[in-house]
């Protein structure tokens, strides 16, 4: 069992499946992760006291042994050791609460507390006017004066309705731990199934901001086979195509943080840094 108390320079990513999370970006993001830096399941929230199951009802399937199993809605904290890094990651993986949103936050912030983390990030994916055919929009912000000034972030800007993220967010504030935001943009035209394209878009923020490594997998293929379909789905409906065709514009004439020269040049670092992992005798 790890010792949470004893990690390495430790940062949390979470994401919660739901309201937060479209096209289940943001989930599909921390579960590559888990999967790719084989995570070590260490907390699970007892969902008694925070699930309405008619709302988020448990699923019965078999597991990896052909036994029958019944899986009840919750959220579940992994701990990572990626190699190749000198910090360990702490994965929270849940659901968006039906009820006691704050009791259930104040449980996370005692992980977070217990493991000394010294940054929370906090994943999401919204429904946008956004072409498929164009890179995703991931943006970050943070409410922390320190962090935006290190990282070049911007302090939300957002009025309205909020969901646990946000909640999370602000009460990892209150405990003194500062936390960045990290969303991305679906199409919302094609929203109805998961979106590795934008999985994968939230991946290269965090690596870029944290500084890590994350291995990519088959997401990529992933990405490719989700853009096939997007565009055959475009291709098959004139109108569809006509709209993606006016929102191609709109991006396109936009001033786009994607297009900058640091974006640019920190992409290609991190195409170098895998490159030279992968082909070390490569100069």
């Amino acid at each position: 069992m790890v010792d949470l108390a004893n990690l390495r320079d430790p940062v949390v990513i979470a994401a919660f499946a739901g309201w937060n999370d479209a096209a289940e970006a943001a989930t599909g993001a921390v579960d590559h992760l888990i999967e790719q830096w084989g995570a070590e399941l260490v907390l699970e929230i007892d969902p008694e006291d925070y699930y309405d199951f008619q709302v988020n009802r448990p699923e019965v399937g078999f597991d990896e042994n052909g036994e029958r199993r019944l899986t009840w809605p919750t959220t579940r904290v992994y701990v990572a050791q990626p190699e190749d890094t000198d910090r360990d990651v702490l994965l929270i993986r849940g659901v968006e609460p039906n009820m006691r949103w704050r009791g259930f936050a104040r449980e996370l912030l005692e992980v977070v507390d217990e493991s000394n983390a010294q940054i929370v990030v906090v994943l999401g994916a919204l429904l946008a006017d956004s072409p498929h055919t164009r890179p995703i929009p991931v943006s970050a912000t943070s409410n922390d004066e320190a962090l935006n000034a290190s990282w070049s972030l911007e302090p939300s800007t957002y009025e309205g309705p909020t969901g646990i993220t946000g909640v999370f967010a602000d009460l990892c504030g209150a405990l003194g731990v500062p936390s960045v935001s990290i969303w991305s943009a679906i199409p919302h035209y094609i929203a109805g199934s998961p979106c590795p394209k934008a999985s994968l878009a939230l991946l290269s923020k965090i690596e870029a901001l944290l500084d890590l490594q994350i291995p990519e997998g088959e997401l990529p293929e992933m990405a490719r086979a989700w853009q096939r379909g997007a565009d055959e789905l475009s291709e098959e409906d004139p109108e569809v195509a006509e709209y993606v065709q006016s929102l191609e514009e709109q991006r396109d004439t936009a001033d786009l943080p994607e297009a900058s020269g640091d974006a640019i040049a920190a992409e290609f670092e991190r195409y170098l840094r895998r490159r030279n992992k992968n082909h070390p005798d490569t100069p």
